[in-house]
């Protein structure tokens, strides 16, 4: 199994459940059927059920994570974003939705394409590779960055398609993805203001969520 699955933030605060979280939990309509791909420990999962009453599922890579969501009570299997999507037939969900995990797939538009397949609707998360303290880090020392929300050194991370907010606005351009609601969250996890354009985004943001639909 590849390593598509990472959580690149603590699941829960020093006040609740994290805010990007919440921010998902907000595009997600009440009774839906969910699935979660990469859902780690089954936070998300466990906020979704609590606050929305889904009937959710789970996919997770690691044997640790499937544990800790098993003993939640969550339906969590283990499997792997890039080779595992392909079984589910289309329009079983209302919402797949992927946290922080598309950039350590190895296939990311195949991904993006089975999510679109698979659910009525699809919400990504990221982190964004755009961001001014990334470029400074790189401009100023020449080397690869590490921060609060990508912490790993340049050679046991993850993350293995260094995404911007721009890039993957594109590459829903490419796949045929509407986006239905965007936001760039701050280095808090707060949104940044909408009226500003897709580049202050790209440069502002330290994680992109996107609420898509197939056209």
């Amino acid at each position: 199994m590849t390593r598509s699955t990472t959580m690149l933030l603590p699941a829960e605060g020093q006040d609740g459940p994290r805010l990007d979280f919440l921010l998902v939990a907000d595009m997600v309509a009440a009774g839906s059927r969910v699935l979660d791909i990469g859902c780690g420990d089954g936070s998300l999962l466990t906020l979704l059920r609590d606050r929305n009453g889904v009937d959710g599922r789970g996919i997770e890579i690691s044997r640790e994570g499937v544990n800790a969501c098993l003993a939640k009570g969550l339906p969590v299997i283990q499997g792997d974003a890039d080779t595992d999507l392909a079984d589910y037939p289309d329009d079983t969900f209302d919402y797949v939705i992927l946290s922080q995990t598309i950039q350590a797939t190895r296939q990311p538009k195949v991904v993006l394409e089975q999510l679109l397949r698979i659910g009525r609707r699809a919400i990504v998360s990221f982190p964004n590779f755009g961001h001014w303290r990334v470029r400074l880090d790189l401009l100023l020392k020449g080397r690869m960055p590490v921060t609060e929300n990508m912490p790993y050194s340049w050679h046991d991370t993850p993350n293995i398609h260094f995404c911007t907010i721009r890039d993957f606005v594109e590459l829903c351009r490419e796949v045929g993805a509407q986006m239905e609601k965007a936001a760039a969250l701050d280095a808090g996890g707060r949104p940044v203001r909408m009226t500003l354009p897709w580049w202050a985004w790209n440069l502002l943001g330290e994680q992109g969520v996107f609420l898509l639909k197939r056209r």
